[in-house]
């Protein structure tokens, strides 16, 4: 398994909105916020600003443990993009506060074989330019490891 996790010279990033931002940079500070409503309690995502559960409109972003689960996954082998080479892993987690919450991202600084369903990940970071990338990697490590690391620019 590869400890080393090399982020691509390229990235296409999102453009944050009102209620996506804090999603967006919340790695600045190294933490995953997730919507929450409070009154229901429950967790969301996408963020919106009224939760789809209860409609009320007290929500916000709360910081999770950054702990989830791969619900799926699936290792792309097309060059969609000459900066970002394959093989890479997209998958689906569950976080660890609400499974019903599932995040898209990449696993990374591990082989695409050692991925599998129910496998424990933890999130960090790739800063690119004012975003940080929530990624994931295997959380059965016993050596620290950054939780952000940065990368180059980004794709227009």
């Amino acid at each position: 398994m590869s400890e080393l996790y090399v982020a691509p010279e390229l990235r296409v990033l999102p453009e944050p909105s009102m209620e996506s931002r804090a999603f967006w940079t919340g790695g600045e500070n190294g933490q995953l916020l997730i919507y929450r409503c409070g009154v229901c309690t429950r967790f969301f995502h996408p963020p919106a600003p009224v939760c789809f559960r209860c409609r009320s409109t007290n929500v916000g972003p709360e910081a999770v443990s950054g702990r989830a689960t791969v619900a799926t996954h699936s290792v792309n082998v097309h060059p969609w993009y000459p900066s970002f080479p394959p093989p890479y892993i997209v998958a689906i987690v569950e976080i660890e506060e609400d499974p019903s919450v599932r995040l898209t991202t990449n696993i990374v600084a591990c082989t695409t074989e050692a991925v599998h369903v129910g496998m424990k990940v933890e999130v960090l970071f790739e800063r690119c330019e004012d975003v940080w990338i929530p990624l994931f990697r295997p959380s059965d490590h016993t050596t620290p490891r950054p939780a952000v690391i940065s990368t180059g620019a980004s794709a227009s």
